[in-house]
């Protein structure tokens, strides 16, 4: 079994305390939800019970006309006791229906209106997470909590709460009224809450391991669906359909075996409490009509008893569907709360140094970063880039060369020394101004759904559609994009699908330029590229690096023939540093890799 950790982690074994801790972070969410519509809470809580009230008035009711309204008829002809008791019993059911009435709508509004906060509330939470949360936690995961988790959320303030509150005061009501009305009946009912405890207590215990147990199968076929379709490319490339479809059939299978235990449960559970209620009704029945016979009993009495008992039994069947639901919507929250609880890595200042007009001036001060303890990318790195300066870097896989660019674009925080712009550590510059400083395209090269103009304005909003020709022109991509059906207002369909992987990055590079940072970063930018779209690309560069400091990460040695500076990384260590014409001089690794590429071109 696999259950949600404190830290929103998949763990397959929990001690009590933290099985109590992870209950009393859902409820602290769960009250956090209801606290901004307490007031309507309160209504509608009210609402409820002065229903409960007025239906279990009812048996009271019909007991008093048979053995007093009808009474009076027969002896003294007297209709105005019964005409007054039916009177009374519609006004009870006319306003028990009304404030139903009332409730379903005061609580559709309450659930309608935690669900829409606890939506923003995720969205919100996981985008403002630090990088190093989204590479850890699958894309499945989390939109498993924004859809899965939450609409089990929503079945349970639907309807699941209504049957819960309203289950219990109509136990507890009629429990009251049949004391009140007859407390020798009431005896085979407070015996027979006996076995419903141990057999409530039993499906408490045993529910809860197995509704967890189906919530994690559930989230598990969910993660597996999304990774399928969204590496559908790879997935199609490698012939991994069949494979995929008997890993997705032994998820099926697990999810069906989770679900067929808790179905078990029902079976036994359900049937365990009608049959009490029927032995218990039988009691009532039976000794009620021992005392009638005897005259110790009124007729309207013993009708009221069997009535009473019958509906004491009704709710606890309807609290058996709602375990079902309460179970369900737990774990979910437990699975959301996690998620909300995780912090971000990169905090924003307390108090921020504002950037006035940035130079674009860079220092590593004794820099040592490792995406966990038991390895270290960088050690103790220092590095001066002056502002306006291009740097390339180069070396080989795993040298350290996109975390370098990640600690500048601060999607990390070192964990010894410190990244400067300009002076300032990047920790005391608000993320505001950093991500207008400083911007970096990757080898990814998204568009988001929309128009090409949309994906090319998000660099500047607001950018006008003349602002956004000219970076398109800047980078190459005017042509092909006035060869798309409808020029700049083409959808580009999800995740840019229409075009290819070139043109998705010369997106990406129109929308680095209209963004005009003082700090742009290159990382792998041109790997997508042909060598003709390559040479397009390579004017708009050096037009878009001019008067800016710029670092190009990239294995193609063209495009770091425009860079001032190269540095040659080695686990780490920058082991080369000076101009392209310098280190292809010389008899380093540059010089090597550059020998190499050049022999590949010939």
């Amino acid at each position: 079994m696999s259950v949600t950790g404190v830290r929103g982690e998949e763990r397959s074994d929990f001690t009590v305390n933290e099985g109590k801790a992870l209950r009393q972070r859902s409820l602290s969410l769960l009250g956090s939800l209801l606290h901004p519509v307490r007031v309507r809470v309160y209504f509608t809580l009210i609402i409820v019970v002065i229903s409960t009230a007025a239906q279990v008035a009812g048996p009271a009711l019909l007991a008093l006309g048979i053995d007093q309204g009808l009474t009076q008829v027969l002896d003294n002809n007297n209709w105005l006791p019964a005409e007054l008791i039916v009177v009374a019993y519609i006004l009870t059911a006319l306003v028990s229906s009304s404030m139903m009435a009332i409730y379903m709508r005061s609580s559709a509004l309450i659930s309608q209106t935690v669900l829409l906060d606890l939506r923003e509330r995720v969205f919100t939470h996981t985008q403002n997470l630090s990088m190093s949360f989204h590479e850890n936690y699958t894309s499945g995961r989390i939109i498993a909590r924004q859809t899965s988790d939450i609409e089990t959320l929503r079945e349970l303030l639907d309807g699941g709460l209504s049957s819960l509150f309203r289950g219990i005061l109509l136990i507890t009501f009629t429990a009251v009224a049949l004391v009140a009305l007859d407390p020798s009946s009431a005896l085979p009912l407070l015996v027979a809450l006996i076995p419903c405890y141990f057999l409530t207590r039993w499906f408490s215990d045993t529910s809860k391991k197995q509704f967890r147990e189906a919530r994690t199968f559930s989230a598990r076929l969910i993660v597996q669906f999304v990774e399928t379709m969204t590496g559908i490319r790879a997935v199609k490339a490698f012939r991994r359909e069949a494979r995929n479809e008997a890993s997705y059939a032994i998820g099926v299978d697990d999810y069906k075996e989770a679900n067929r235990k808790v179905i078990r449960l029902f079976g036994t559970y359900d049937p365990g409490l009608k049959v009490i209620g029927v032995f218990t009704l039988a009691s009532v029945l039976l000794l009620g009509s021992f005392r009638v016979a005897n005259g110790a009993m009124e007729v309207g009495v013993l009708l009221a008893a069997v009535l009473y008992t019958r509906r004491f039994f009704e709710p606890m069947e309807e609290l058996a569907m709602f375990y079902n639901s309460f179970q369900n919507a737990s774990s979910a929250l437990e699975k959301v709360s996690g998620m909300l609880e995780e912090k971000p890595t990169v905090l924003e200042p307390e108090f921020p140094t504002a950037l006035v007009h940035p130079r674009g001036s860079l220092d590593f001060n004794n820099v040592t970063f490792g995406y966990n303890s038991s390895s270290v990318v960088l050690p103790n790195l220092d590095l001066h880039i002056p502002a306006g300066q291009t740097i390339a870097m180069v070396g080989t896989t795993g040298a350290g060369k996109s975390t370098l660019a990640k600690l500048v674009a601060r999607f990390y925080d070192p964990v010894e020394g410190s990244v400067e712009l300009d002076g300032i550590e990047l920790t005391q510059i608000a993320n505001a101004d950093l991500r207008r400083t400083i911007v970096m395209v990757t080898q990814e090269s998204y568009l988001f759904s929309g128009s090409v103009a949309d994906n090319i304005g998000l660099g500047k909003p607001g950018a006008t559609p003349a602002e956004i020709e000219s970076a398109a022109r800047a980078v190459g991509a005017h042509d092909f994009i006035m060869r798309l059906p409808e020029g700049y207002e083409t959808d580009v369909n999800k995740r840019g699908g229409r075009l290819s992987a070139g043109q998705r990055q010369l997106l990406s590079f129109a929308r680095a330029f209209i963004a005009d940072p003082t700090v742009l970063i290159l990382d792998e930018a041109t790997a997508s590229l042909d060598i003709p779209s390559e040479r397009l690309v390579q004017h708009g560069l050096q037009t878009l690096l001019a008067d800016r400091t710029a670092i190009i990460i990239a294995h193609r040695l063209s495009t770091v023939a425009i860079a001032d500076r190269v540095l040659v990384m080695e686990h780490g260590d920058i082991i080369e540093d000076g101009s392209p014409e310098e280190l292809i001089a010389g008899t380093g690794k540059f010089a090597s890799l550059h020998s190499a590429w050049r022999d590949s071109l010939a």
